[in-house]
């Protein structure tokens, strides 16, 4: 007998075409495919139900609906005892393939926003028993949350808006407000006492990453990881629109230095550290932001291979190499060259070598350059208010990002002088300021200023309030006189030595599959 999700392919050959698309037409497969996804659901099946979704679900989306959506909820609910849930979650899964292979319209945007209030409804205030697998899970809040950032995107596209689609943005002016996107994801936090039961956890009171997040006692996982991945979720929503330390705040509760849940699936692994770094970046954290983001890049370099049959797999090589130009960003402005792998510095290296170096010039070319690695890798900046709809209609999908570039190439300006300045620091322990100040071509005045502004913009503060170094070098004046402190990191030679086993043992099992004539 088949497995639940291995489908016969024959309706697919039965199904319409393009050209005489029947929207109420179920091909067989999906008759099967809902009814045995609706039953796993319903006896708490997480495996089964997470082998149909991440691939049944693909699959047929594959080999039969690439260019044409899902039948609607209506022509399946007879399949499924027309139950309420399972057909709310079904068009969270139509809208989403929806976005994914064809173009939403207008009304279609509207009619998502409806089905995830419907949906996150239930889950906040009615009794849900069900298991999902964490993977669909994080995909419902990412997909809410790029909905959104698609829509602010969308509405604010102006130009070539007919009169219908302008008449249905003023009709519905409340459908993606950024205030009910962010009451939800906050509501799904508060409800699901995510933070009191992290904090249990750390007290081993709770077994919350010890189960991945789920209940093994006949109870229900969606709230609390739902809540668990708005966390997440806040933090993107917040860096796209600029509020970096509140998306930061949001974060808080879950401890990055550790292994969690939000590590057990990939995208959301890649999703808060990529937003986690680009906030700390933006804050002048650079320190935090080349730590983690070289976590993260050397996790992707070693394990990428077992996610190249992923759905999510172009996304992972996008955010990748978005990484590494932010990694690159923050090494010119903050050269931290010790914390970072060597694996992970030869990749940077062959991808942003060249550019490194014309970002430590500081002349126009420089700032090209730091223009263009800021454009290709920052998240899709979003205005969260709706846009006057009787004025002259303009294109206003652009002002956020302007706005941001703008911001990072004025501290970018700022540093103009201090690269310069370190690089003198960096050859003496002692140096008078007349003298410094003549190899520098400054007068003392300006040189004090200067050193006023090294220290203040290699200093940062942290989430809980303190003053932390972003700095490779210290340095205090006395008399007239700058003594120069540079920090030594401790060499450790157990990770070399670590890294060194852990090639020998790649180079042990690519000889054992070697055949031999």
């Amino acid at each position: 007998m088949a497995s639940a999700y291995d489908y016969d392919d024959s309706s697919a050959r039965h199904a319409p075409s393009d050209a005489s698309y029947d929207p109420t037409f179920v091909p067989d497969s999906v008759k099967t495919f809902v009814a045995h996804l609706y039953r796993h659901i319903r006896d708490k099946n997480v495996f089964e139900t997470h082998q149909m979704y991440e691939g049944g679900f693909h699959r047929l989306s594959d080999r039969m609906f690439r260019e044409s959506p899902w039948p609607p909820v209506e022509a399946i609910a007879p399949y499924v005892d027309n139950d309420h849930v399972f057909c709310l979650l079904y068009r969270e899964m139509w809208f989403r393939h929806l976005y994914a292979r064809l173009s939403p319209t207008g009304r279609q945007r509207v009619e998502s926003w409806d089905n995830y209030c419907s949906l996150f409804g239930v889950v906040l205030h009615g009794v849900v028993n069900m298991q999902l697998p964490n993977q669909w899970l994080w995909d419902m809040v990412d997909e809410f949350v790029y909905q959104f950032q698609s829509y602010c995107q969308y509405r604010s596209k102006l130009m070539n808006k007919t009169e219908e689609e302008l008449q249905l943005l003023r009709q519905n002016d409340q459908a993606w407000n950024v205030y009910g996107v962010l009451n939800y994801l906050q509501a799904l936090v508060e409800k699901s006492n995510i933070i009191q039961i992290l904090e249990r956890e750390k007290e081993g009171l709770e077994q919350f990453t010890a189960t991945d997040g789920y209940d093994y006692g006949d109870g229900s996982n969606v709230l609390k990881m739902l809540g668990y991945y708005s966390m997440v979720g806040l933090l993107r929503v917040h860096c796209l629109l600029g509020d970096y330390h509140t998306g930061l705040k949001c974060f808080a509760p879950i401890d990055i230095s550790q292994q969690g849940v939000y590590t057990i699936v990939i995208g959301s692994h890649i999703s808060a550290i990529y937003h986690y770094g680009f906030a700390n970046l933006m804050m002048r954290r650079y320190v935090d932001a080349i730590r983690e983001f070289n976590k993260i890049l050397l996790y992707i370099l070693k394990f990428k291979h077992y996610h190249d049959k992923s759905p999510q797999f172009d996304q992972i090589l996008k955010k990748n190499e978005q990484m590494y130009a932010l990694l690159a960003v923050c090494l010119s402005l903050c050269p931290q060259t010790k914390m970072v792998d060597e694996n992970v510095s030869t990749q940077l290296k062959e991808k942003y070598g060249d550019k490194m170096l014309r970002m430590q010039r500081y002349d126009d070319e420089a700032y090209a350059v730091y223009d263009e690695l800021f454009s290709y890798a920052c998240p899709k900046f979003i205005t969260p208010s709706a846009p006057v709809l009787d004025e002259p209609l303009t294109n206003r999908n652009q002002d956020a990002y302007r706005l941001q570039l703008k911001l990072f190439l004025l501290e970018v300006k700022q540093q103009q002088l201090l690269s310069g300045l370190r690089s003198f620091l960096k050859l003496y322990s002692t140096i008078s300021i007349g003298k410094l100040a003549t190899y520098m071509e400054v007068d003392e005045a300006t040189l004090r200023s200067l050193l006023s502004t090294y220290k203040h913009k290699m200093h940062a503060v942290d989430t809980d309030g303190s003053i932390i170094s972003n700095a490779d070098l210290n340095f205090y004046i006395n008399e007239d006189i700058i003594h120069v402190v540079e920090s030594k990191s401790e060499k450790r030679y157990g990770d070399y030595f670590l890294r060194q086993i852990l090639k020998f043992e790649d180079i042990i099992s690519t000889l054992d599959r070697v055949k031999f004539d």
